[in-house]
């Protein structure tokens, strides 16, 4: 099961035992916490935390004991924790079954579909044969059943297996080859932790023969070469006795979440909306009286309390923050919703009579400290705003998202720390200077270590 650990608390996890139905304890449910390379590390050991609370929300879901084979966190897109997933895999389920990747639309099956195709989990000679998962953000792109053939992990398998993860383990980046470093570098400007994914077993391709039509050749000074017509190029398929025995990993059609902001944008916005590269957080300092927009996604009012609070907000880096007076944000949501300014929804005044509009929602929070935030509002799937408050200060806030979505107050936040990856504060204005962690890449030795 793919989960985003962006949308905790998963909302189709709940749903996940009655879906797979009795059979569940004999084959086991492995969990897939995915997209953590888009998540800053707010503090060391911040990925051993956010195991715990995928495993406290399966616990809740009633995912546990031999039903819940392993906990993973990975990113399918820079290829974090993926090695590792692939020899749980191989552990846990050898060749004895199928697979089945189930998760919510957006949570990333496709993606990680994709990257199992290329590993060690596959056949050597699939990738060249199997439709590759599209990968996108609009619901039920997915359409049917994909699958490939899961390799069979014998004993020299694992141990050949192993011997190439050791050996790329003491490679450094100096060491990578130029296509190499290329990736690396494009991977590491869009998340916070890469991976590197390779392959063991690769297919042997015959070297292929110039093929050439002689008389093609020959033309006259006052003729113009011709192209060849191309000859058909027959597909490759599988032998009999490559699939006879064959288990498989099938990609299955997301699952649509419900009370979804995501439900009521155009594939334009939710590709705003959707965050595609490393979020760096904003954060903001807020008086009593101040509000601060998301887009036109959500709001946050700070009504009632004695001292400044921080906001800080996670989420999309192409969706705008804005900060305004309670007096004037009635005003600056009227005049600036489905225009440039705030962004999402776009298209002006007609895209707003089908709109739902914003609804509100008091929370009260108590501050446990000015290091460490005290709870997570969570804006649907738009995002979230981290609050950190001083010791026993008491928070009247409203929050608003639009109408027939959830908001969600998550208790204790995803990123406690987070207020703390901040710049210096801006002159004059109630924001911090935005500051983004470095990136980490697994399964690769620092330069000059030894």
């Amino acid at each position: 099961y793919v989960l985003d650990v962006m949308e905790l608390p998963d909302p189709v996890l709940p749903q996940l035992p009655a879906l797979l139905g009795p059979d569940v304890p004999a084959a086991g449910v492995l969990v897939v916490g995915n997209k953590v390379d888009l998540l800053p590390a707010d503090c060391r050991g911040h990925l051993g935390r956010l195991r715990q609370r995928v495993a406290a929300a399966c616990a809740r879901a009633g995912l546990r004991g031999a039903a819940l084979v392993d906990i993973r966190l990975v990113s399918a897109k820079t290829g974090f924790g993926m090695e590792g997933l692939v020899s749980r895999l191989q552990r846990s389920w050898k060749c004895a079954g199928d697979v089945y990747l189930l998760g919510a639309t957006n949570s990333g099956k496709s993606t990680l579909f994709n990257t199992l195709l290329r590993s060690d989990y596959c056949k050597s000679r699939a990738p060249d044969i199997i439709d590759r998962a599209t990968v996108s953000p609009w619901p039920g792109t997915t359409l049917n059943l994909l699958k490939f053939p899961i390799i069979n992990p014998t004993c020299d398998r694992i141990f050949r297996r192993q011997e190439r993860l050791k050996e790329e383990a003491t490679k450094t980046e100096d060491q990578l080859s130029i296509e190499e470093k290329k990736h690396l570098n494009q991977l590491k400007k869009q998340g916070y932790l890469v991976g590197r994914v390779g392959r063991t077993f690769q297919q042997q391709k015959s070297s292929s023969e110039i093929d050439f039509d002689p008389d093609m050749l020959s033309y006259s000074v006052d003729e113009d070469p011709r192209d060849s017509p191309k000859k058909h190029e027959e597909r490759e398929e599988f032998t009999h006795n490559e699939v006879k025995d064959a288990r498989w990993c099938f990609d299955t059609p997301g699952i649509v979440k419900e009370d979804c902001v995501l439900n009521l944008l155009t594939e334009k916005e939710v590709k705003l909306v959707l965050p595609s590269h490393a979020i760096v957080p904003r954060t903001f300092i807020l008086k009593p009286g101040m509000v601060l927009f998301l887009a036109a996604l959500g709001r946050i009012d700070y009504l009632e309390g004695e001292k400044p609070a921080w906001f800080s907000v996670l989420a999309s880096n192409l969706l705008p923050v804005h900060v305004t007076t309670l007096s004037n944000a009635d005003a600056v949501y009227e005049k600036h919703t489905a225009q440039e300014f705030l962004k999402v929804p776009m298209g002006g005044e007609e895209r707003m009579k089908e709109f739902p509009p914003l609804v509100p929602q008091d929370i009260t929070l108590k501050g446990i400290g000015t290091t460490e935030a005290v709870a997570d509002i969570k804006l649907s799937s738009a995002g979230w705003v981290a609050v950190t408050a001083h010791a026993e200060e008491e928070l009247l806030l409203r929050a608003y998202t639009p109408k027939g979505t959830a908001l969600v107050v998550r208790e204790p936040p995803l990123l406690p720390y987070i207020s703390s990856i901040r710049g210096a504060r801006i002159p004059g204005t109630p924001a911090y200077r935005t500051k983004k962690p470095p990136s980490f890449v697994e399964n690769l030795r620092t330069t000059g270590s030894r």
